[in-house]
């Protein structure tokens, strides 16, 4: 016999399955020895009030066994010889297509421009004593994408498009532990998760596909092009991958810088920092739409002190709770000011992704022990708000990305030109003070004492500080010097959406082109960016099934 149950208890209790079966044998009269296995299906912390409780969902096991296994497992087979679908990009967007396009019985060939996760790695600790970014390996381009190392959180509250839950049942089935599966804001950690990555590789590999890396793609292959005002690049007659369009213009695959060409229908999963996949598709007429995003700062506080303000506890989390999270929203003249991608017990790291930028991001280990705990703190700006950056000669389109690259300049400019992090007390930011001397940080290339006050765009700034005092009133001590605010961060999302067909997920122009994930416009996170590659890759076999009806 099975039942399942809603419980409230202690922190003491809640993370250990004994204590849980007690509790259970206690509250509901049974006899503790029949209860065979308690399966937590999903855990919250209610921190509302002084006494801490956490709410479970529990499978409670009577007499019986629970099956092996807590999730059931993705079938994949040999594709080795199955037509082929070119993915671009090996972020989550980009792999979960690639698994997906597998179960669909179809062979995916992954081209990635930056390296493998692990030699990414290596790259990624040459940025604080060389003050350099490699503009094709960074915490932005590399196998993960910029999801790899910065957290692995799969909380996201898009429940429209597509199943988040088969998203983590493939994350644990590659490694991940099987805790993301009942937790309410669910994280792997930037310690373990490369591995997991590593793993659905080898699955893709292992069951037919290619993987390609210090690979960039340099533009689409084009048939039966009349769009753009600077032509198209058209492919030679005779390639593999020929379809029965008529005068429609379809993509047959993808050339790269190296002179190599793939040829099938394209899933185009770059991720939002890709600029310059923005701007070929621009200057090929490839329809392209200002998007809204948000950008501020990088808030770090002491770890023990968002412990003692959330749990409303001088003494902080003690020995059962984890490091504690928050999530802010206010509204400031019209616009949204929130907290982004919450890193309790983490550090802030260098996200840029070329030269003459500072980008400042956050990360977590499993474990979520450091000193720090930081967040993003980012203001909304709709396209209205920005003005078009003249002499760019690239119109509206682009505006968002021009304002993020402005910013970014700025910031580095601020940096001594370098990777170190311009930064300013929390108070002395909201008071317009310039911070003589900063607290100790997290952020490892180092941080220089900068009037963001004065420099950043006065509507950031402005929000910013309103949010600031709000949230200092309704938290007590969370506005404070001994918090540091770090510029800049902007790489919230995509600058633009590729726009694409809501019916068929295809460029409302292009055949054979699926602008897909973060970097599309089209998700906002590890699992969301996963999803929409899930059904890009169902959208790209419903597409050559209606091509194979055509021959």
């Amino acid at each position: 016999m099975t039942r399942d149950l809603q419980l409230r208890i202690t922190p003491r209790d809640a993370y250990n399955e004994q204590s849980i079966r007690r509790y259970v044998a206690r509250e509901q009269g049974w006899d503790e020895r029949t209860i065979t296995c308690v399966r937590t299906l999903r855990r919250s912390i209610d921190a509302r009030q002084r006494d801490i409780y956490v709410n479970l969902s529990v499978r409670v096991f009577i007499n019986e066994q629970p099956p092996q296994d807590e999730f059931q497992p993705v079938e994949y087979h040999d594709v080795s010889d199955r037509p082929q679908v070119i993915v671009v990009g090996a972020g989550p967007g980009g792999l979960f297509a690639a698994l997906r396009l597998i179960e669909l019985g179809l062979r995916p060939i992954v081209v990635e421009r930056g390296k493998n996760v692990r030699d990414r790695k290596k790259d990624l600790a040459r940025i604080r004593p060389e003050q350099r970014i490699d503009p094709e390996s960074n915490y932005s381009f590399g196998e993960g994408g910029a999801g790899a190392y910065s957290d692995g959180k799969l909380y996201t509250r898009s429940k429209k498009r597509g199943n988040g839950e088969k998203i983590l049942r493939v994350f644990c089935q590659h490694g991940a532990s099987p805790s993301i599966l009942s937790d309410a804001h669910p994280h792997i950690g930037t310690d373990k998760l490369p591995r997991v990555i590593e793993n659905m590789r080898e699955t893709i590999l292992r069951h037919g596909g290619e993987v390609h890396f210090e690979t960039r793609m340099s533009a689409l292959l084009i048939q039966n092009s009349t769009l753009g005002p600077k032509g198209r690049l058209q492919s030679e007659a005779g390639q593999e991958f020929k379809i029965q369009h008529g005068s429609a213009p379809y993509v047959e695959g993808i050339a790269c810088a190296d002179g190599r060409e793939f040829h099938g229908p394209v899933i185009l999963a770059t991720g939002h920092s890709a600029r310059d996949v923005y701007r070929w598709l621009y200057d090929n007429g490839i329809e392209l739409e200002a998007k809204g995003l948000a950008v501020g700062v990088r808030l770090e506080h002491p770890a023990e002190l968002i412990d003692q303000i959330q749990y409303h506890n001088k003494h902080g989390r003690g020995n059962y709770l984890p490091a504690a999270e928050y999530s802010l929203v206010q509204q400031v003249d019209g616009r949204g000011v929130y907290s982004f991608c919450m890193c309790p017990g983490g550090f802030v790291v260098p996200a840029a992704s070329g030269p003459e930028q500072i980008v400042v991001n956050g990360m977590s280990p499993s474990n979520r022990n450091g000193r720090w705990s930081n967040s993003g703190m980012v203001v909304e700006l709709r396209p209205e708000d920005v003005k078009q950056i003249q002499d760019e000669g690239e119109g509206d389109v682009l505006k968002m990305m021009h304002y993020q690259e402005e910013l970014e300049r700025t910031c580095w400019q601020q940096g001594n030109m370098r990777q170190t992090a311009p930064a300013q007390r929390m108070a002395d930011f909201v008071n317009n003070r310039l911070s003589y001397d900063l607290p100790a940080s997290s952020y490892a290339p180092g941080l220089i004492s900068s009037p963001l006050h004065f420099w950043m765009p006065e509507p950031i700034r402005h929000r910013l500080q309103q949010a600031f005092q709000t949230w200092g009133r309704q938290k007590h001590g969370f506005l404070t010097n001994e918090a540091t605010v770090i510029g800049v961060e902007t790489r919230t999302s995509s600058p633009v959406r590729i726009v694409r067909n809501p019916d068929d997920l295809q460029h409302i122009r292009l055949r054979g082109l699926f602008p897909c994930g973060e970097g599309a416009g089209y998700a906002g996170g590890i699992v969301s960016a996963g999803v929409d590659g899930e059904r890009c890759a169902e959208a790209a076999l419903q597409y050559l099934e209606e091509v194979r009806g055509r021959r």
